[in-house]
């Protein structure tokens, strides 16, 4: 069974950015993609961010160029670049594993998550 773990949240004035990290271990299982979630105070979690096994990266529109995914096969990590960070980008990140189902990415493994507060 595959294990993350997210770290790199906390606090950053609007207009900061932070690096979060995902450390994937315990299996052997390579899933369809990773990907970045958030979930805010009485909202839905949403998925922010996702790259796929070959490299391809797509973003939720609201982030679209202030964040960036990638990820490190050598150090089995995922990152989350978070630049040009918004009061309504505060919110408790996760990671989680993706899989491919009747055309849609579907979550399997997820992770505990991280805190992100943006706030002056």
């Amino acid at each position: 069974q595959v294990q993350l773990v997210e770290s790199g949240g906390g606090l950053v004035q609007p207009g900061g950015s932070l690096r979060l990290s995902c450390a994937v271990s315990g299996s052997i299982f390579s899933p369809d993609a990773m990907g970045w979630y958030r979930q805010a105070p009485g909202k839905e979690r949403e998925l922010v961010a996702h790259i796929t096994r070959v490299g391809s990266a797509a973003y939720v529109g609201s982030v679209q160029g202030r964040f960036t995914i990638s990820r490190d096969y050598g150090k089995d990590t995922v990152y989350l670049q978070m630049n040009s960070l918004k009061s309504e980008d505060t919110a408790v990140y996760y990671c989680a594993t993706l899989q491919f189902r009747g055309g849609t990415l579907l979550p399997g493994s997820w992770g505990q998550g991280t805190q992100v507060t943006v706030s002056s």
